[in-house]
């Protein structure tokens, strides 16, 4: 059953970066886009931000895709882990705990999946061995 719930984590958890990988990197699901995400980032202080933009998109597309087969799990959770703690710190921590408020609520449930994933790594359903 241990195996069985990892699955269900990688699953959901790398749908979700997945996802959001795809507005973040082709505007898909009504996203900012590659250009779209790096002027947000610009705004954030990021320089140059349109590097940051295209790795910050292709790490949590990739990583997600990685979670969702099963690669490399350890390493893309490490890497996401790295995206979604910048995210918390530089948008959401000032705003308190709470979702409601744009706080980091919900950036913190991600890390903790991310950091059960490092820890537990793919099980033993994967696509590649």
């Amino acid at each position: 059953m241990l195996d069985l719930g990892i699955l269900v984590l990688r699953l959901g958890i790398g749908i979700m970066f997945l996802a959001h990988g795809l507005q973040m990197a082709f505007g898909l699901f009504k996203g900012p886009g590659v250009k779209g995400f790096s002027e947000m980032l610009s705004g954030l202080g990021f320089v140059p931000a349109m590097v940051w933009s295209y790795v910050a998109s292709y790490t949590v597309l990739l990583g997600g895709l990685f979670l969702i087969l099963g690669i490399q799990t350890r390493l893309a959770a490490a890497l996401l882990l790295i995206f979604i703690l910048t995210a918390g710190i530089k948008v959401h921590l000032s705003k308190g705990f709470f979702l409601a408020n744009g706080g980091f609520e919900y950036t913190f449930i991600i890390a903790a999946a991310c950091i059960a994933l490092i820890l537990s790594g793919a099980g033993k359903f994967v696509v590649l061995r």
